[in-house]
């Protein structure tokens, strides 16, 4: 219990950083952030919609999206970051803190990775284009940062032709890149782990861990004190799917004794057919 209320907590920071990225250093400057935030501010710039309301209204198809492929308690947590960060955003007046453009698209650019990068270390998102870019890592070997500056790259276009500014949308360009980056210097899904599990509650746990994504090799070993065997599951995950391999591992067998151990490389299929 005291372990979902940190990382709820932890999501709530999160959501508070991303939102004064938005309002203190990007929309001062009808700068741009990328995908659903992007979105969300290009038609508040050019309509009269609320920014915070569109961005928790087009949030909604991604969510319901990634409560079926990448599970409830993924969601839930996004649930939290979408709904906190459209409170706090309504509720942040919209003042520059820096005058220069440039220095208001980096340092909201690193605010935002830092929340988003924490969410994603707790099991969360924060919505948008970050579920879209989970899924993508479930299936294929990309970095997270990569995946959403690529989708991002689109809005920021979108927006160079809109306002026939460029230098507008270069610098909305700059924010996305460093948010990507802090985002995978704090969140590296990618990042291969090798996990080796000793256990006597074989079956339960293969039937669990058959669930996910990722093939379970099953060996025979042999304790060299007390020559008693045992079944030993290796499997090849990644550091985003490692937070739900954990909770399956305690619910299972609590005293199973697990090994993790960081992958430098894979060669074959990555993902059980």
């Amino acid at each position: 219990m005291l372990k979902i209320v940190l990382n709820c907590l932890i999501v709530i920071l999160g959501a508070a950083a991303i939102a004064c990225g938005f309002n203190l250093f990007l929309v001062p400057h009808h700068l741009l952030s990328g995908g659903v935030a992007g979105l969300s501010m290009l038609i508040g710039y050019f309509t009269k919609f609320d920014i915070s309301a569109m961005y928790f209204i087009i949030n909604i198809p991604m969510l319901i999206a990634g409560w079926f492929i990448l599970g409830k308690r993924f969601i839930s947590l996004s649930i939290l970051s979408v709904v906190v960060t459209t409170w706090i955003l309504a509720w942040v007046p919209v003042q520059s803190v820096v005058s220069d453009p440039l220095l208001a698209s980096v340092f909201g650019g690193v605010m935002i990775g830092v929340g988003a990068g924490i969410s994603f270390r707790v099991g969360g998102s924060t919505g948008g284009f970050d579920i879209i870019g989970s899924i993508v890592t479930r299936y294929r070997d990309f970095p997270v940062g990569t995946v959403l500056v690529g989708m991002n790259g689109l809005v920021i276009l979108a927006a160079g032709y809109l306002n026939d500014d460029w230098n507008i949308a270069l610098a909305s360009m700059l924010s996305i890149f460093v948010t990507g980056k802090v985002l995978d210097q704090i969140y590296v899904s990618h990042t291969k782990i090798t996990v080796y599990i000793i256990t006597e509650h074989t079956d339960k746990l293969l039937e669990r861990m058959l669930t996910t994504p990722r093939g379970v090799s099953k060996i025979k070993i042999e304790g060299a004190f007390s020559h008693t065997e045992k079944d030993m599951l290796m499997t090849v995950t990644t550091r985003y799917e490692l937070v739900e391999l954990k909770r399956i591992i305690k619910e299972v067998d609590p005293s199973a004794f697990v090994n993790i151990v960081e992958t430098v490389g894979v060669m074959g299929s990555f993902r059980r057919r």
